[in-house]
């Protein structure tokens, strides 16, 4: 697409551009103006409806309601076949000797935002997945119900899955109730893995490219725990700060189950035996 086009839209005076490393479904860009550098993502408008949208309204959202540097929406907008984002540019340097205890301060906070239910004002994704955020009451109901099962029949439609998969998947369903503590629902980064997040320059914790939704805080933490990253300093701040309950790591590999079979779902090969291994040690 022409990207000049996306430029005046966004009131940007760029002086040159080049194209960068980052994301799976996305074309990346960053852009020069005479004393500022943006960050441009551009996707196809009809393969990932909204997708931007999404991730525009989650980014101001967190930013309204976090203490955790957010980048700015610069712009976003669809121009014929695609859509676009542009943020502002974070530049990335090396954790300064407080960075995990802040962040972890940061993410605890973030975590006591809360209100009378779990799930999200409307859709959104999780990487290039859609994700069904139905407000419900209930945790084990919504992430039985909207996070579990959709995606297990996903993988059962593509022939991964066997029908005694999806029974045990409900078995586990049953059980989350009695398993998970009661809490208020939190609001969520939704995708807080490794790689996304940074220290700016001025050695704040960054978060991007979230998935938000409230939901319980234990998703979270296990999602910060499922590709390593984070050290354990910021594990004894945060429970310094917002103390979790007890069990809390024995419940990881079930607040994992979901972003697993997320990959299982875009990637499949382990992730599917991961899933099945979560399942049935919960089943």
């Amino acid at each position: 697409m022409q990207l000049d086009v996306i430029f005046v839209q966004c009131q940007l005076n760029v002086a040159s551009y080049e194209q960068i490393h980052g994301g799976d479904i996305s074309q990346s860009f960053c852009l020069y103006t005479r004393d500022k550098k943006y960050f441009l993502k551009v996707n196809s408008a009809y393969a990932y409806p909204g997708i931007f949208v999404n991730e525009a309204d989650g980014l101001k959202c967190l930013s309204n309601r976090c203490d955790l540097k957010i980048p700015g929406v610069v712009g976003c907008g669809a121009i014929g076949e695609h859509q676009y984002l542009v943020l502002e540019w974070l530049r990335a340097v090396k954790p300064p000797a407080d960075f995990w205890r802040t962040f972890a301060v940061g993410l605890a906070s973030l975590h006591k935002e809360t209100n009378g239910h779990f799930g999200w004002k409307e859709d959104n994704y999780i990487g290039a997945l859609p994700q069904t955020n139905t407000q419900s009451t209930n945790w084990a109901n919504f992430y039985g119900e909207y996070r579990l099962k959709p995606l297990a029949l996903q993988l059962k439609t593509a022939g991964v899955f066997q029908l005694k998969d999806l029974q045990s998947l409900e078995q586990v369903c049953q059980r989350l109730h009695s398993i998970f503590p009661a809490e208020p629902p939190s609001l969520l980064h939704g995708d807080l893995w490794s790689g996304n997040f940074l220290a700016d320059e001025s050695g704040a914790a960054a978060i991007f490219d979230p998935a938000v939704y409230f939901g319980h805080r234990e998703m979270d933490i296990g999602m910060t725990k499922l590709f390593g990253g984070f050290d354990a300093e910021f594990y004894e701040a945060y429970q310094e700060h917002f103390p979790l309950e007890k069990g809390w790591e024995q419940r990881i590999p079930l607040t994992q189950l979901y972003p697993i079979l997320v990959h299982a779902v875009l990637f499949g090969a382990q992730y599917i035996l991961k899933s099945r291994e979560i399942i049935k040690q919960f089943s």
